[in-house]
């Protein structure tokens, strides 16, 4: 993954598209920007990132300005636990939706 992006590289990869609202909908806070982090992220990449640093902090402000929260909060997602698992693997999950788009 680049590090650094230009804003309308930004808006090409990392906008959300219509199914992506429908999927973080029901989410709100942190979980609502990671979820929408890990879904472009495993997009973009085929896989999920291993570590917050590992995302690009622009992509971060980016999509947080998108669902309404503070990129900020993002670190304190939890990479462990039920909500990870969940986002990845869920019915409702990320790996899911990507397949669904042909990844």
């Amino acid at each position: 993954m680049k590090a650094e992006w230009e804003p309308d590289e930004l808006i090409g990869t990392w906008t959300l598209a219509g199914s992506d609202w429908e999927l973080i909908a029901n989410k709100t806070g942190v979980t609502r920007l990671g979820f929408a982090v890990m879904l472009k992220f495993y997009e973009i990449e085929g896989r999920f990132p291993a570590y917050p640093e590992e995302v690009p902090p622009a992509a971060v402000r980016y999509l947080g300005s998108l669902v309404s929260v503070d990129p900020a909060l993002f670190a304190k997602y939890s990479w462990r636990g039920r909500t990870i698992e969940y986002h990845s693997a869920g019915p409702q999950g990320v790996r899911d939706t990507a397949a669904d788009r042909g990844r």
